[in-house]
Protein backbone atom coordinates (compact mmCIF):
# COMPACT_ATOMS: atom_id res chain seq x y z
CA UNK A 1 0.00 0.00 0.00
CA UNK A 2 1.76 3.31 -1.10
CA UNK A 3 0.55 6.82 -0.05
CA UNK A 4 2.24 10.11 -0.65
CA UNK A 5 3.23 11.89 2.63
CA UNK A 6 1.22 14.95 3.58
CA UNK A 7 2.40 17.89 5.61
CA UNK A 8 0.90 17.84 9.07
CA UNK A 9 -0.20 21.27 10.23
CA UNK A 10 -1.27 21.66 13.84
CA UNK A 11 -2.08 24.50 16.13
CA UNK A 12 -3.85 25.31 19.32
CA UNK A 13 -6.54 27.85 19.71
CA UNK A 14 -9.14 28.85 22.23
CA UNK A 15 -12.82 28.90 21.30
CA UNK A 16 -15.10 31.36 23.00
CA UNK A 17 -18.71 30.39 23.78
CA UNK A 18 -21.80 31.86 22.18
CA UNK A 19 -21.95 34.46 24.93
CA UNK A 20 -18.74 35.98 23.63
CA UNK A 21 -20.28 36.51 20.20
CA UNK A 22 -23.29 38.16 21.80
CA UNK A 23 -20.91 40.34 23.79
CA UNK A 24 -19.30 41.65 20.61
CA UNK A 25 -22.69 42.54 19.17
CA UNK A 26 -23.71 44.23 22.42
CA UNK A 27 -20.46 46.18 22.45
CA UNK A 28 -21.07 47.52 18.96
CA UNK A 29 -24.48 48.73 20.04
CA UNK A 30 -23.16 50.44 23.17
CA UNK A 31 -20.30 52.16 21.39
CA UNK A 32 -22.57 53.30 18.59
CA UNK A 33 -24.76 55.18 21.10
CA UNK A 34 -22.35 56.48 23.75
CA UNK A 35 -18.71 56.39 22.69
CA UNK A 36 -16.36 57.39 19.98
CA UNK A 37 -14.31 54.18 19.85
CA UNK A 38 -14.42 52.33 16.56
CA UNK A 39 -16.39 49.09 17.18
CA UNK A 40 -14.34 47.37 14.49
CA UNK A 41 -11.23 47.95 16.60
CA UNK A 42 -12.63 47.00 20.02
CA UNK A 43 -13.83 43.95 21.92
CA UNK A 44 -16.41 43.79 24.73
CA UNK A 45 -15.31 41.51 27.59
CA UNK A 46 -17.89 38.89 28.57
CA UNK A 47 -17.90 35.69 30.58
CA UNK A 48 -18.47 32.37 28.78
CA UNK A 49 -17.26 28.79 28.41
CA UNK A 50 -13.68 28.57 27.29
CA UNK A 51 -12.47 25.51 25.33
CA UNK A 52 -8.86 24.40 25.24
CA UNK A 53 -8.75 22.78 21.78
CA UNK A 54 -5.99 20.97 19.91
CA UNK A 55 -6.24 20.61 16.15
CA UNK A 56 -4.06 18.67 13.73
CA UNK A 57 -4.42 16.81 10.45
CA UNK A 58 -4.38 13.14 9.58
CA UNK A 59 -4.82 10.70 6.72
CA UNK A 60 -7.19 7.75 6.36
CA UNK A 61 -5.33 4.45 6.15
CA UNK A 62 -6.39 0.81 6.11
CA UNK A 63 -4.60 -1.34 8.65
CA UNK A 64 -5.62 -4.43 6.65
CA UNK A 65 -5.95 -4.58 2.87
CA UNK A 66 -5.77 -7.13 0.05
CA UNK A 67 -3.31 -6.18 -2.67
CA UNK A 68 -4.31 -6.77 -6.29
CA UNK A 69 -1.51 -6.95 -8.84
CA UNK A 70 -0.83 -8.02 -12.40
CA UNK A 71 -0.18 -11.77 -12.82
CA UNK A 72 3.41 -12.89 -12.48
CA UNK A 73 5.41 -14.53 -15.27
CA UNK A 74 3.02 -13.18 -17.89
CA UNK A 75 5.35 -10.73 -19.61
CA UNK A 76 4.11 -7.47 -21.09
CA UNK A 77 0.40 -6.91 -20.41
CA UNK A 78 -2.29 -4.50 -21.54
CA UNK A 79 -5.30 -3.56 -19.45
CA UNK A 80 -8.64 -4.06 -21.22
CA UNK A 81 -10.86 -2.81 -18.39
CA UNK A 82 -10.42 -1.82 -14.77
CA UNK A 83 -12.78 -0.91 -11.94
CA UNK A 84 -13.13 2.79 -11.15
CA UNK A 85 -11.31 4.18 -8.15
CA UNK A 86 -13.66 4.24 -5.16
CA UNK A 87 -16.20 1.90 -6.73
CA UNK A 88 -17.92 -0.73 -4.60
CA UNK A 89 -17.32 -4.37 -5.49
CA UNK A 90 -18.63 -7.66 -4.20
CA UNK A 91 -16.66 -10.87 -3.87
CA UNK A 92 -16.24 -12.32 -7.37
CA UNK A 93 -16.65 -9.04 -9.26
CA UNK A 94 -14.02 -8.28 -11.93
CA UNK A 95 -11.47 -5.71 -10.74
CA UNK A 96 -9.11 -5.72 -13.73
CA UNK A 97 -9.00 -7.63 -17.01
CA UNK A 98 -5.92 -7.95 -19.21
CA UNK A 99 -5.65 -8.69 -22.93
CA UNK A 100 -5.42 -12.49 -23.16
CA UNK A 101 -4.88 -12.87 -26.94
CA UNK A 102 -1.10 -13.43 -26.72
CA UNK A 103 -1.50 -15.86 -23.83
CA UNK A 104 -4.18 -17.79 -25.74
CA UNK A 105 -1.87 -18.03 -28.76
CA UNK A 106 1.03 -19.21 -26.61
CA UNK A 107 -1.24 -21.76 -24.93
CA UNK A 108 -2.35 -23.15 -28.30
CA UNK A 109 1.30 -23.52 -29.34
CA UNK A 110 2.13 -25.14 -26.02
CA UNK A 111 -0.67 -27.67 -26.37
CA UNK A 112 0.52 -28.50 -29.89
CA UNK A 113 4.07 -29.00 -28.58
CA UNK A 114 2.74 -31.29 -25.84
CA UNK A 115 0.86 -33.43 -28.37
CA UNK A 116 3.98 -33.69 -30.56
CA UNK A 117 6.10 -34.68 -27.57
CA UNK A 118 3.59 -37.36 -26.57
CA UNK A 119 3.50 -38.68 -30.14
CA UNK A 120 7.30 -38.89 -30.22
CA UNK A 121 7.23 -40.83 -26.97
CA UNK A 122 4.74 -43.33 -28.38
CA UNK A 123 6.78 -43.66 -31.57
CA UNK A 124 10.03 -44.09 -29.66
CA UNK A 125 8.47 -46.67 -27.36
CA UNK A 126 7.22 -48.71 -30.36
CA UNK A 127 10.53 -48.40 -32.20
CA UNK A 128 12.50 -49.38 -29.12
CA UNK A 129 10.27 -52.38 -28.54
CA UNK A 130 10.82 -53.52 -32.15
CA UNK A 131 14.59 -53.12 -31.85
CA UNK A 132 14.71 -55.08 -28.61
CA UNK A 133 12.58 -57.85 -30.12
CA UNK A 134 14.96 -58.04 -33.09
CA UNK A 135 17.96 -58.18 -30.77
CA UNK A 136 16.27 -60.82 -28.63
CA UNK A 137 15.59 -62.94 -31.73
CA UNK A 138 19.23 -62.60 -32.81
CA UNK A 139 20.39 -63.60 -29.33
CA UNK A 140 18.12 -66.65 -29.36
CA UNK A 141 19.43 -67.70 -32.75
CA UNK A 142 23.03 -67.21 -31.57
CA UNK A 143 22.33 -69.45 -28.59
CA UNK A 144 20.89 -72.08 -30.92
CA UNK A 145 23.97 -71.86 -33.16
CA UNK A 146 26.21 -72.39 -30.13
CA UNK A 147 24.25 -75.50 -29.16
CA UNK A 148 24.49 -76.92 -32.67
CA UNK A 149 28.21 -76.16 -32.86
CA UNK A 150 28.81 -77.82 -29.51
CA UNK A 151 26.95 -80.96 -30.68
CA UNK A 152 29.05 -81.10 -33.84
CA UNK A 153 32.24 -80.65 -31.82
CA UNK A 154 31.25 -83.55 -29.55
CA UNK A 155 31.62 -85.90 -32.54
CA UNK A 156 35.35 -85.26 -32.64
CA UNK A 157 36.19 -88.90 -31.79
CA UNK A 158 34.59 -90.19 -34.93
CA UNK A 159 35.63 -87.30 -37.18
CA UNK A 160 38.94 -86.58 -38.73
CA UNK A 161 41.32 -84.16 -37.05
CA UNK A 162 40.56 -81.49 -39.58
CA UNK A 163 36.82 -81.82 -39.22
CA UNK A 164 37.13 -81.79 -35.43
CA UNK A 165 39.18 -78.58 -35.51
CA UNK A 166 36.60 -76.96 -37.78
CA UNK A 167 33.81 -77.98 -35.44
CA UNK A 168 35.63 -76.46 -32.46
CA UNK A 169 36.16 -73.19 -34.38
CA UNK A 170 32.45 -73.09 -35.13
CA UNK A 171 31.77 -73.35 -31.41
CA UNK A 172 34.08 -70.43 -30.72
CA UNK A 173 32.49 -68.35 -33.49
CA UNK A 174 28.99 -69.18 -32.29
CA UNK A 175 29.83 -68.22 -28.69
CA UNK A 176 31.37 -64.95 -29.92
CA UNK A 177 28.21 -64.20 -31.95
CA UNK A 178 26.11 -64.97 -28.88
CA UNK A 179 28.11 -62.54 -26.75
CA UNK A 180 27.81 -59.87 -29.44
CA UNK A 181 24.05 -60.42 -29.58
CA UNK A 182 23.85 -60.02 -25.78
CA UNK A 183 25.91 -56.82 -25.90
CA UNK A 184 23.78 -55.45 -28.73
CA UNK A 185 20.55 -56.15 -26.83
CA UNK A 186 21.85 -54.43 -23.68
CA UNK A 187 23.17 -51.46 -25.67
CA UNK A 188 19.92 -51.00 -27.55
CA UNK A 189 17.94 -51.19 -24.28
CA UNK A 190 20.10 -48.45 -22.70
CA UNK A 191 19.87 -46.31 -25.84
CA UNK A 192 16.11 -46.71 -26.03
CA UNK A 193 15.79 -45.88 -22.32
CA UNK A 194 17.94 -42.75 -22.69
CA UNK A 195 16.05 -41.52 -25.75
CA UNK A 196 12.71 -42.25 -24.10
CA UNK A 197 13.80 -40.39 -20.96
CA UNK A 198 14.69 -37.32 -23.04
CA UNK A 199 11.34 -37.48 -24.82
CA UNK A 200 9.54 -37.73 -21.51
CA UNK A 201 11.46 -34.74 -20.14
CA UNK A 202 10.46 -32.72 -23.18
CA UNK A 203 6.87 -33.86 -22.68
CA UNK A 204 6.97 -32.90 -18.99
CA UNK A 205 8.31 -29.46 -19.87
CA UNK A 206 5.59 -29.00 -22.48
CA UNK A 207 2.97 -30.08 -19.90
CA UNK A 208 4.42 -27.64 -17.34
CA UNK A 209 4.35 -24.83 -19.92
CA UNK A 210 0.75 -25.69 -20.73
CA UNK A 211 -0.26 -25.59 -17.06
CA UNK A 212 1.64 -22.32 -16.55
CA UNK A 213 -0.08 -20.73 -19.55
CA UNK A 214 -3.47 -22.02 -18.42
CA UNK A 215 -2.86 -20.43 -15.02
CA UNK A 216 -1.72 -17.21 -16.73
CA UNK A 217 -4.83 -17.24 -18.90
CA UNK A 218 -7.05 -17.65 -15.87
CA UNK A 219 -5.21 -14.82 -14.12
CA UNK A 220 -5.89 -12.42 -17.01
CA UNK A 221 -9.15 -11.67 -15.18
CA UNK A 222 -8.60 -10.65 -11.55
CA UNK A 223 -11.66 -10.78 -9.32
CA UNK A 224 -12.34 -9.26 -5.92
CA UNK A 225 -11.73 -11.78 -3.12
CA UNK A 226 -14.19 -9.99 -0.81
CA UNK A 227 -16.65 -7.11 -0.62
CA UNK A 228 -15.14 -3.65 -0.39
CA UNK A 229 -14.26 -0.37 -2.08
CA UNK A 230 -11.53 -0.32 -4.74
CA UNK A 231 -8.53 1.92 -4.12
CA UNK A 232 -6.35 2.15 -7.24
CA UNK A 233 -2.62 2.25 -6.49
CA UNK A 234 -0.59 5.21 -7.85
CA UNK A 235 2.41 3.86 -9.78
CA UNK A 236 5.16 5.54 -11.77
CA UNK A 237 4.44 4.77 -15.43
CA UNK A 238 4.28 6.67 -18.71
CA UNK A 239 6.44 9.43 -17.22
CA UNK A 240 4.22 10.28 -14.24
CA UNK A 241 2.74 8.87 -11.05
CA UNK A 242 -0.87 7.75 -11.16
CA UNK A 243 -3.14 4.71 -11.20
CA UNK A 244 -3.41 2.49 -14.26
CA UNK A 245 -6.36 2.90 -16.62
CA UNK A 246 -7.87 0.93 -19.49
CA UNK A 247 -5.47 0.76 -22.45
CA UNK A 248 -2.30 1.15 -20.34
CA UNK A 249 0.49 -1.40 -20.66
CA UNK A 250 1.92 -2.86 -17.50
CA UNK A 251 4.34 -5.55 -16.39
CA UNK A 252 4.19 -8.81 -14.48
CA UNK A 253 3.51 -8.31 -10.79
CA UNK A 254 2.80 -4.56 -11.12
CA UNK A 255 0.63 -3.21 -8.25
CA UNK A 256 -2.84 -2.38 -9.55
CA UNK A 257 -5.18 -1.72 -6.62
CA UNK A 258 -5.95 -2.42 -2.99
CA UNK A 259 -9.14 -3.67 -1.45
CA UNK A 260 -9.03 -2.32 2.09
CA UNK A 261 -10.94 -3.93 4.90
CA UNK A 262 -13.52 -1.28 5.85
CA UNK A 263 -13.40 -2.44 9.46
CA UNK A 264 -9.69 -1.63 9.63
CA UNK A 265 -9.89 2.01 8.46
CA UNK A 266 -8.10 4.36 10.84
CA UNK A 267 -7.01 8.00 10.88
CA UNK A 268 -3.22 8.12 11.08
CA UNK A 269 -1.58 11.31 12.35
CA UNK A 270 1.55 12.58 14.07
CA UNK A 271 1.76 14.85 17.12
CA UNK A 272 4.73 16.50 18.80
CA UNK A 273 5.76 15.97 22.40
CA UNK A 274 3.94 18.99 23.82
CA UNK A 275 0.68 17.88 22.21
CA UNK A 276 1.11 14.24 23.19
CA UNK A 277 1.10 15.19 26.86
CA UNK A 278 -2.55 16.27 26.64
CA UNK A 279 -3.72 13.17 24.77
CA UNK A 280 -4.62 9.72 26.03
CA UNK A 281 -5.91 6.43 24.65
CA UNK A 282 -9.70 6.40 24.55
CA UNK A 283 -10.00 10.19 24.35
CA UNK A 284 -12.89 11.42 22.18
CA UNK A 285 -12.15 13.40 19.01
CA UNK A 286 -14.12 15.10 16.25
CA UNK A 287 -13.25 14.32 12.61
CA UNK A 288 -14.04 16.44 9.59
CA UNK A 289 -13.17 14.80 6.25
CA UNK A 290 -12.00 17.27 3.62
CA UNK A 291 -13.84 15.25 0.95
CA UNK A 292 -17.04 14.76 3.00
CA UNK A 293 -18.18 18.24 3.95
CA UNK A 294 -21.79 17.36 4.74
CA UNK A 295 -21.06 15.18 7.74
CA UNK A 296 -18.93 15.36 10.87
CA UNK A 297 -17.65 12.18 12.50
CA UNK A 298 -16.59 11.30 16.00
CA UNK A 299 -13.99 8.83 17.10
CA UNK A 300 -11.55 8.03 19.84
CA UNK A 301 -7.79 7.67 20.13
CA UNK A 302 -6.88 4.00 19.75
CA UNK A 303 -3.10 4.17 19.88
CA UNK A 304 -0.36 6.67 20.77
CA UNK A 305 3.25 5.86 19.99
CA UNK A 306 5.58 5.55 22.96
CA UNK A 307 8.77 6.41 21.04
CA UNK A 308 9.22 9.51 18.89
CA UNK A 309 10.30 9.05 15.28
CA UNK A 310 11.54 11.45 12.63
CA UNK A 311 8.88 12.98 10.40
CA UNK A 312 10.57 13.53 7.02
CA UNK A 313 7.46 15.29 5.66
CA UNK A 314 7.57 18.04 8.29
CA UNK A 315 10.24 20.26 6.71
CA UNK A 316 13.79 21.05 7.79
CA UNK A 317 14.87 20.51 10.46
CA UNK A 318 12.91 17.26 10.48
CA UNK A 319 10.77 17.11 13.62
CA UNK A 320 10.56 14.09 15.86
CA UNK A 321 7.02 13.29 16.89
CA UNK A 322 4.67 10.46 17.83
CA UNK A 323 2.40 8.27 15.72
CA UNK A 324 -1.28 8.42 16.51
CA UNK A 325 -4.20 6.23 15.39
CA UNK A 326 -7.87 7.15 15.68
CA UNK A 327 -10.79 4.80 15.14
CA UNK A 328 -14.22 5.90 13.88
CA UNK A 329 -17.39 5.72 15.94
CA UNK A 330 -19.51 5.74 12.75
CA UNK A 331 -19.23 4.15 9.32
CA UNK A 332 -19.74 5.71 5.91
CA UNK A 333 -19.19 4.07 2.52
CA UNK A 334 -17.64 7.32 1.27
CA UNK A 335 -14.65 7.03 3.61
CA UNK A 336 -11.67 5.81 1.60
CA UNK A 337 -7.93 5.41 2.22
CA UNK A 338 -5.93 8.49 1.25
CA UNK A 339 -8.54 10.99 2.39
CA UNK A 340 -7.36 13.74 4.74
CA UNK A 341 -9.14 14.85 7.88
CA UNK A 342 -9.12 17.71 10.35
CA UNK A 343 -8.90 16.31 13.88
CA UNK A 344 -10.20 18.30 16.83
CA UNK A 345 -9.61 17.31 20.45
CA UNK A 346 -11.07 19.26 23.41
CA UNK A 347 -8.35 19.14 26.05
CA UNK A 348 -10.09 21.23 28.71
CA UNK A 349 -13.26 23.23 29.34
CA UNK A 350 -13.14 26.37 31.48
CA UNK A 351 -16.66 27.55 32.43
CA UNK A 352 -17.54 31.17 33.25
CA UNK A 353 -14.17 32.41 31.99
CA UNK A 354 -12.95 35.79 30.74
CA UNK A 355 -10.95 35.76 27.52
CA UNK A 356 -9.84 38.30 24.93
CA UNK A 357 -8.36 38.05 21.44
CA UNK A 358 -4.57 37.83 21.41
CA UNK A 359 -4.29 41.11 19.49
CA UNK A 360 -5.88 42.96 22.45
CA UNK A 361 -2.82 42.26 24.63
CA UNK A 362 0.30 44.46 24.44
CA UNK A 363 3.66 44.34 26.18
CA UNK A 364 4.94 47.40 28.01
CA UNK A 365 8.22 47.25 29.94
CA UNK A 366 7.95 43.49 30.17
CA UNK A 367 4.38 43.60 31.45
CA UNK A 368 1.19 42.54 29.67
CA UNK A 369 -1.41 45.26 29.40
CA UNK A 370 -4.70 46.04 27.67
CA UNK A 371 -6.26 49.38 26.75
CA UNK A 372 -9.71 49.82 28.29
CA UNK A 373 -12.11 52.40 26.83
CA UNK A 374 -13.22 54.98 29.43
CA UNK A 375 -15.82 56.93 27.47
CA UNK A 376 -13.46 59.46 25.86
CA UNK A 377 -10.05 57.83 26.00
CA UNK A 378 -8.24 54.52 26.54
CA UNK A 379 -6.71 53.59 29.89
CA UNK A 380 -3.68 51.29 30.07
CA UNK A 381 -4.29 48.44 32.53
CA UNK A 382 -2.07 45.62 33.79
CA UNK A 383 -3.53 42.11 33.39
CA UNK A 384 -2.61 38.53 34.29
CA UNK A 385 -2.75 35.95 31.50
CA UNK A 386 -3.37 32.39 32.68
CA UNK A 387 -2.98 30.73 29.28
CA UNK A 388 -2.01 31.97 25.86
CA UNK A 389 -2.76 30.46 22.48
CA UNK A 390 -2.38 31.35 18.84
CA UNK A 391 -5.32 33.77 18.71
CA UNK A 392 -6.80 34.06 22.22
CA UNK A 393 -5.77 34.43 25.85
CA UNK A 394 -7.44 33.42 29.12
CA UNK A 395 -7.40 36.31 31.62
CA UNK A 396 -7.12 35.52 35.33
CA UNK A 397 -7.22 39.16 36.62
CA UNK A 398 -7.35 42.77 35.42
CA UNK A 399 -10.58 42.76 33.39
CA UNK A 400 -14.27 42.66 34.22
CA UNK A 401 -17.28 41.67 32.09
CA UNK A 402 -18.72 44.55 30.06
CA UNK A 403 -15.43 46.43 29.67
CA UNK A 404 -14.33 47.42 26.17
CA UNK A 405 -10.72 46.79 25.14
CA UNK A 406 -8.83 47.98 22.07
CA UNK A 407 -7.77 45.48 19.38
CA UNK A 408 -5.21 47.94 18.07
CA UNK A 409 -2.77 50.06 20.00
CA UNK A 410 -4.38 53.52 20.57
CA UNK A 411 -2.62 56.45 18.99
Amino acid sequence: MMHLPIAVHRYRFWIMGATGILAVAAGWALLAHGGKANPNETFIVQRGEFLDVLQFRGEIKAMKAVSISAPGNAGDLQIVRIAADGSKVSAGDVVVEFDASRTQQSLAQGRSTLKSAQAEIDQMRAQGQLTEETDTTALTKAGYDVTVAQLDASKGEILSAIEGAEARLKVVDSEQAQRQAEVQLGSDKKLNTAILTGKRQASNKARYDEQRLEHALNSMTVKAPMDGVISLTPVWHNGSVGPFKAGDRTWSGAPIAELPDAKSLRVAARVDETERGGLSVGQQVTLQMDAISDRQFTGHIEHIGTIASTDFSGGWPFPRNFDLQITFDQTDSRIKPGMTAQITVILNRVPNAISVPAQAIFTRSGRMVVYVWKGKHYEERLIQVEKRSRDRALISSGLAPGECVALKEPK
